[in-house]
């Protein structure tokens, strides 16, 4: 078997196809229909921003009955297919920006231009079995690492929702990486969507435990219509452009391991924006500000960071510590740390909500 490295233009792969150089062999496809609207868009967003997608694998064989050399996809049919339809105008780009909303035949000359000149990493299979391309796609996937939880969701569904958080996860992984929250190997195993992910779970159901199976049913809720997603992606972005700038004194600090982020989240969107379920359930409102004094809260909040940190079970801050200690998804530890984090952004949190912790 010899595998030859190769890169097409977009132009040139869709002038194969329509010379029938390259064919579909549905023998190598997974049998998963078209693309819908948004991972399609989503691909041709990434084209057009100048990324890259992996690469695309054919066989080439010699077809005798008409004397010449043809190529077989054997893994990339979803994507040269995805850009045959968008050469189409058989939808338009979704992403926002100023390209939302059109077809290619909406592109300038230079759009056009470049779209169709983009470089398409290809390796062509010669000299190879059935059973030899089989097994290099075995071996290849032999050395894949299992997928986490918010890997599955990724793969399982391609609606409305798994588009949302992944494009605000493209929004938001630079102050990730920066504020220490994750680190860029966690957030290519989609770390940065299974946060958000508990951070839109909590906008409906407030303070709760949470685990693969609910997060799963989320999913699948607004899979097919997410009526809210230009609300939520107000709130969200809101919320961590607040924590970029006004509490930028906490980037680094234990304030923004991923479980203490998405409490701090949850509090200050219901100091803004009200959580339902947490002023029903605590009796605790809705502020409409943020913090009621700023650089107090700025001050406390530092503070329990160190505390955090040092693990202080039992100083000014003990029943934060301790909603950081251990089982940190869970109801009861989420709760004492939402609540603290409530007061110390000026909130007025029933002492009853610390008597239900156990």
């Amino acid at each position: 078997m010899q595998i030859n490295v190769n890169n097409y233009s977009i132009a040139e792969l869709v002038g194969m196809l329509e010379r029938r150089d390259i064919i579909v062999n549905d023998a190598y496809q997974r049998s998963s229909g078209i693309w819908p609207p948004g991972p399609s868009s989503y691909f041709i967003d990434t084209i057009i921003s100048g990324f890259p997608f992996p690469k695309i694998y054919m066989y080439e064989f010699l077809d005798r009955e008409n004397r010449t050399v043809r190529k077989e996809i054997v893994d990339g049919q979803q994507r040269i297919g995805t850009i045959v339809r968008f050469l189409n105008n058989e939808f338009s780009i979704l992403e926002e920006g100023e390209l939302k909303g059109m077809k290619f035949d909406d592109l300038d000359d230079e759009g056009k231009n470049q779209f169709l000149s983009y470089s398409v990493a290809v390796d062509v299979i010669r000299n190879a079995s059935s059973s030899d391309i089989l097994e290099m796609f075995r071996r290849m996937n032999a050395y894949t690492l299992p997928l986490n939880d918010a890997e599955k969701r990724h793969s399982s569904f391609q609606g409305r929702f798994k588009w949302f958080v992944n494009g605000l996860a493209d929004e938001l992984n630079e102050f990730f990486v920066e504020f220490g929250v994750l680190t860029k190997r966690q957030i290519m195993r989609m770390a940065d969507a299974a946060l958000l992910t508990e951070c839109l779970y909590a906008l409906e159901n407030g303070v709760v435990s949470s685990s693969p199976s609910e997060l799963t049913k989320f999913y699948r809720k607004y899979d097919d219509d997410f009526p809210c997603a230009e609300r939520y992606h107000q709130i969200v972005r809101e919320v961590f452009d607040f924590i970029a700038v006004e509490l930028s004194e906490l980037r680094g600090t234990f304030m923004m391991k991923p479980y203490a982020l998405h409490s701090l989240f949850v509090a200050l969107t219901h100091n803004k924006y009200r959580v339902e379920k947490i002023s029903d359930e605590w009796g605790a409102e809705s502020l409409g500000v943020f913090a009621v004094n700023l650089p107090e809260s700025q001050r406390k909040l530092y503070a329990m960071a160190r505390a955090h940190e040092a693990r202080e079970s039992d100083g000014q801050h003990d029943k934060y510590v301790w909603g950081c200690l251990s089982s940190t998804n869970k109801k009861a530890r989420r709760t004492a740390r939402v609540a603290a984090l409530l007061r110390a952004l000026g909130s007025s949190v029933p002492s009853s909500v610390d008597d239900d912790l156990s």
